[in-house]
Parts: C-alpha cells; sequence; structure tokens
C-alpha cells in the first residue's frame, strides 16, 4: 500500500479552514485528519461534529476522526451523520470495544481502533480482526506540536506482527510529531499511514511545501 498522508486540521487556521484544506487537496493528501477531544479522557477540548459537517461541505476527501474521548459508543452515530469516513476509538477505559467497533461499521463508516503510548499492543490484539485501521499514539494525545517517541516505533512493529499473526491487514497508522525527521522511522516500522498537523499546516513555506516535505520520502 502507498503511504497515506492524513492533515491533521488540529494546526489549522480555522479563520481560513476552506483554503488550509483545499491547499490540502492540491498537495495531495488522502486523509482529512479530525483530532476529537473531550477535555476528560485527554487534557484538551477541540472539536465536534459540526467541523465534521464543515469539512464535509469542503472536501471530498476521506474524514478521519479520531475520537479521544469518554464513553465513544456514545458519539459514533452523531460523527458518522456529520460525514466522518473513519472513525478510530480507543479501547482504554471502554470495555465495549468489540461493541463500538461493530457500530461504526454498520454506519457505514470505516473503524478503527487507538492505542496510547501506555498501552500495549497486546491490549488489541482480540480487536485486530474487526478494526480496518489501527493508530498508534507516537505521543500522548492532547496537544499538537509534540515531539514523536522514538520508542513507540517497537510498538508500530509488534502491532504489525500482531495482525500477520492474525492474518489481517488493517491499515497502520501513526500519530503524533510526524515530520521528515520522523516519518520514515514510522514507515520502517511498518506504519502505512500518517498523520501530521504541525509539519504540514505551520511549515514555514507553506501547505504545499509541508506536504511534499513528506510525501517524497515515503512509498
Amino acid at each position: 500500500m502507498n503511504g497515506i498522508i492524513s492533515a491533521s486540521i488540529l494546526s489549522a487556521d480555522f479563520l481560513n479552514l476552506t483554503n488550509e484544506i483545499r491547499l490540502c487537496e492540491s498537495a495531495g493528501v488522502d486523509w482529512i485528519h479530525i483530532d476529537v477531544m473531550d477535555g476528560h479522557f485527554v487534557p484538551n477540548l477541540t472539536m465536534g461534529p459540526f467541523i465534521v459537517e464543515a469539512c464535509k461541505k469542503i472536501t471530498s476527501l476521506p474524514l478521519d476522526c479520531h475520537l479521544m474521548v469518554e464513553k465513544p459508543e456514545k458519539f459514533v452515530e452523531v460523527f458518522a451523520k456529520a460525514g466522518a469516513s473513519i472513525i478510530t476509538i480507543h479501547p482504554e477505559g471502554n470495555p465495549n470495544s468489540h461493541r463500538t467497533l461493530e457500530v461504526i461499521k454498520s454506519l457505514g463508516c470505516k473503524a478503527g481502533i487507538a492505542l496510547n503510548p501506555g498501552t500495549p499492543a497486546g491490549a488489541i490484539s482480540s480487536l485486530i480482526p474487526f478494526a480496518d485501521l489501527i493508530l498508534v499514539m507516537t505521543v500522548n494525545p492532547g496537544f499538537a506540536g509534540q515531539k514523536f517517541i522514538p520508542q513507540m516505533a517497537d510498538k508500530v512493529n509488534e502491532v504489525l506482527r500482531l495482525c500477520e499473526l492474525a492474518g489481517q491487514s488493517p491499515v497502520i497508522e501513526v500519530d503524533g510529531g510526524i515530520n521528515p525527521e520522523t516519518i520514515l522511522c514510522a514507515q520502517n516500522s511498518g506504519a502505512n499511514a500518517f498523520v501530521a498537523a504541525t509539519s504540514i499546516f505551520r511549515n514555514p513555506d507553506g501547505i504545499l511545501a509541508g506536504v511534499d516535505s513528506l510525501r517524497k520520502l515515503i512509498h
């Protein structure tokens, strides 16, 4: 699979969101990543379904929605109706993750499962057959601009091995500190989708240059 670049609007200029997303399209990003935080599961409060609705009106790119929220089962339907293409949830504190993944699929979306840095890869081994995507957080979730945790490369590789043992091939996505200095490490460990925020939207040479600096490094 060719590398997927998912541009996280967490670092976008919301006064110019339409233009910034369309620049991402022009630059060839594959997905638009929307980080949803409730201020409880992670120490930040961010975007709700109305942002997904707005993005749906701006672009036809898949909307990659990452729910960093408590009790995600309460929110998947509203995000699906808002236009999400992929909905990713966390297993931490969610004993009904399997059921939630099945509900996401029943709503017509791809279902993803995410791992915080402190959660071992084995925690999702029983969920792999039910996930279209596995997201390995390479920073502690909550804020953009953090540094890539290099030890997470080993976890990506472990997730890849678990998928192979299960006979499954979900997308393996990484999120956190992805830039031209870290993207190859993530790819070489087994990731094939890369969420980038700061390195795209805060690139001093602009969004097009930010995307190109990543795209030219991955295959």
